[in-house]
């Protein structure tokens, strides 16, 4: 059974798991899929999860004692990653088991490999690969095709879910939209780059 605060706004999420726990003041917008064993909690502040991103399974999201956790658009936040009075730019991904603290600051394009720890306050620029303990930028690369890719096909199976069907990978038709949408991110990130 869903548990819900009083404070938490949806708005048309793609898909939310029954075993999610969502506490507090938080914001989820259009597409987002909350998948198992998800807690979220907001005692202070607030919790906002960007537009078609994604919490994978037991992912933590809280807020910290100077702000809320902010998610932005196009995520992955895998398994058992936590997330911890943040801001997470737009289409990060957030590796398996990494934790990324209070007032850390991750950037656009961004990918936390799995098992780091972002020390709060790090300010991570965008198009980095952050990875380690502590977690530091060993890597500059624009991940934007990838980690919107990730965002993708976790929407894909959202929407998937929802309808209770729960082997949409395993198809032909996924496939194919899986090609589709890299090649029309290839020419969104050349269009953008050259501007």
């Amino acid at each position: 059974m869903r548990k819900f605060g009083p404070l938490v706004q949806f708005d048309r999420p793609a898909f939310v798991h029954d075993t999610a726990e969502i506490y507090g003041k938080a914001c989820i917008a259009e597409g987002v899929s909350i998948w198992p064993r998800v807690v979220m909690r907001a005692e202070m502040y607030e919790n906002s999860i960007g537009p078609y991103t994604n919490l994978q399974d037991f992912v933590l999201v809280h807020v910290g004692d100077c702000q809320g956790t902010f998610i932005g658009a196009h995520c992955s936040i895998t398994h058992h990653a936590t997330v911890h009075g943040c801001t997470i730019g737009d289409n990060c991904l957030i590796g398996i088991n990494a934790t990324v603290m209070d007032n850390a600051v991750i950037g656009d394009n961004t990918i936390v490999a799995g098992h780091s720890i972002v020390a709060g306050g790090s300010q991570i620029p965008a198009n980095s690969i952050v990875a380690g303990v502590p977690g530091v930028v060993v890597k500059t690369r624009n991940n934007f095709v990838a980690n919107r890719l990730n965002a993708f096909i976790y929407h894909y199976n959202a929407l998937a879910y929802a309808r209770g069907e729960h082997r949409a990978w395993d198809s032909p038709a996924f496939e194919q939209a899986r090609i589709a949408e890299r090649a029309s991110l290839e020419t969104e990130l050349a269009a953008l780059e050259k501007n």
